[in-house]
């Protein structure tokens, strides 16, 4: 009951401007941020350390390897309204079969996440729009990590304001977020923080674009301890891509996560260095 009690909260906001909306200006776009591959090497500090967590970027070992990635969204646009629906998917893996040992498999990247977002504009202005945003997304995996039954599984809503539809600032937030974690069966927990996100889009030059995105996540409360609940995570994209041949793109990227669990002395952090080759494009279904 509280949990629906809170997301009915987070999306007060929304329905008292609900008669400001016409009929005029809907927008439809599918926007296929990118699907690509990318050639990479990464570093991993302390993995021994969050060798229980299930997040397999803070648990992998340091190597090589090409990642997948697919990273789309349904925008719908009416009036002061924005409303997005995307899916974002990875998957790194990298099998090794030493002559004179076992044969071991990392996975360096493994996350989907299902986001539904709804962003309204009290503050209308000529380069971005201002005002409060809800959000509610499911977060898992392909495969579970450390070859166990335990597969990612967390529900989050959140609840903020935020800047966006901007040239360059597409989004940037700041949100109170419930979280629901229920990776271990009998360890299930509700977690309550608070979080700065953002997504930008910078045109350096006519077919060279440098984008962004990432949050930083700061955890209050818990229901349960859990060793491997994490105090705060911080998670940055940065990727340069120039054009190849229409919506086909390459350029270089840097990817960086930083995490701290409860029961680990140590930061964990996984520095990602690498090439991207990618797809890029927009459709307008309206």
């Amino acid at each position: 009951m509280k949990k629906i009690s809170l997301l009915c909260a987070l999306l007060v906001p929304f329905s008292v401007f609900a008669d400001d909306v016409d009929l005029e200006g809907k927008e439809l776009i599918l926007n296929i941020r990118r699907i690509g591959l990318d050639l990479s090497k990464t570093q991993v500090n302390h993995s021994s350390e969050y060798s229980n967590s299930p997040i397999s970027a803070l648990n992998t070992d340091s190597q090589e390897f090409i990642k997948g990635v697919f990273d789309t969204a349904l925008e719908y646009k009416h009036n002061r309204f924005s409303w997005d629906n995307s899916l974002f998917m990875e998957y790194g893996k990298t099998t090794l079969r030493p002559t004179n040992g076992p044969t071991t498999t990392n996975e360096s990247a493994d996350k989907i996440l299902l986001s539904s977002n709804l962003s309204y504009a009290c503050w209308d202005f000529d380069s971005f729009k201002l005002g409060p945003m809800a959000r509610v997304s499911y977060e898992t995996e392909f495969e579970p990590a450390n070859n166990t039954d335990n597969r990612l599984k967390i529900l989050r809503a959140f609840g903020g304001l935020s800047l966006f539809d901007s040239p360059i600032i597409k989004s940037l937030y700041v949100a109170g977020v419930y979280e629901y974690d229920f990776t271990y069966p009998h360890d299930q927990v509700s977690k309550l923080a608070a979080e700065l996100g953002w997504r930008l889009e910078y045109d350096v030059r006519e077919g060279v674009r440098l984008s962004t995105d990432g949050y930083y996540r700061e955890y209050l409360d818990y229901s349960r301890d859990v060793g491997t609940n994490l105090k705060r995570d911080l998670s940055v994209t940065a990727r340069m891509d120039t054009n190849l041949w229409g919506a086909f793109t390459m350029g270089p990227y840097v990817q960086y996560r930083l995490a701290k669990a409860r029961e680990a002395e140590h930061y964990g952090s996984n520095l990602i260095l690498g090439i991207s080759f990618n797809y890029i494009t927009k459709f307008g279904l309206k």
